[in-house]
This record gives structure tokens, sequence and C-alpha cells, in this order.
């Protein structure tokens, strides 16, 4: 596979070359890939956890167990200097 940089990702290539910290541009290259798919798979995660998270609120608010904001904020804030009081 041939890939063309434009010229302000080879700007990017170099100056990540200058660092020393990679010896070819396939180097910064193969970095950048991973860093995405690192990326890829927190967002994944993130994703999971998310929908986890809609699925027990949809099953709370089909039993009756969901409060409006306001009220679950000042239950939070209650809940909270409760535990601060000594």
């Amino acid at each position: 596979m041939q890939i063309v940089l434009s010229p302000e990702v080879e700007a990017i290539v170099q100056r990540q070359l200058t660092t020393g910290k990679y010896k070819s541009a396939i180097e910064v290259i193969l970095a950048g890939i991973q860093l995405l798919e690192q990326q890829e798979d927190i967002y994944q995660g993130r994703l999971l956890e998310l929908q986890k998270d809609a699925l027990i609120g949809q099953k709370a608010s089909q039993c009756g167990e969901v409060v409006d904001g306001a009220t679950a904020i000042a239950q939070i804030r209650a809940k909270g200097r409760s535990r601060s009081v000594p």
C-alpha cells in the first residue's frame, strides 16, 4: 500500500522525528494507528457502559423508581450533608 501524505501531515511526522522518539516515518504512523485503536477501544467500552446504564434507567422507570431531577439533586445534597456531620 502506498500512501500520499498532505504537507501538513508530513510536517507533523517530521516534527515527531525531530524529537528523537521515533526512528522512521513508519514508526510515527504506527504510533498514530495504535492510538486510534486505543481510542476506539475506549469509545466502545464507554458505549457499552452507557447502554447498560440506559437499560438500568429504563427498568427503573418501568418499576416507577424514577424521580425528577430537582428531587434527585435534593436527595444527593441531603445525603452529602448527613455524611459530613460527625
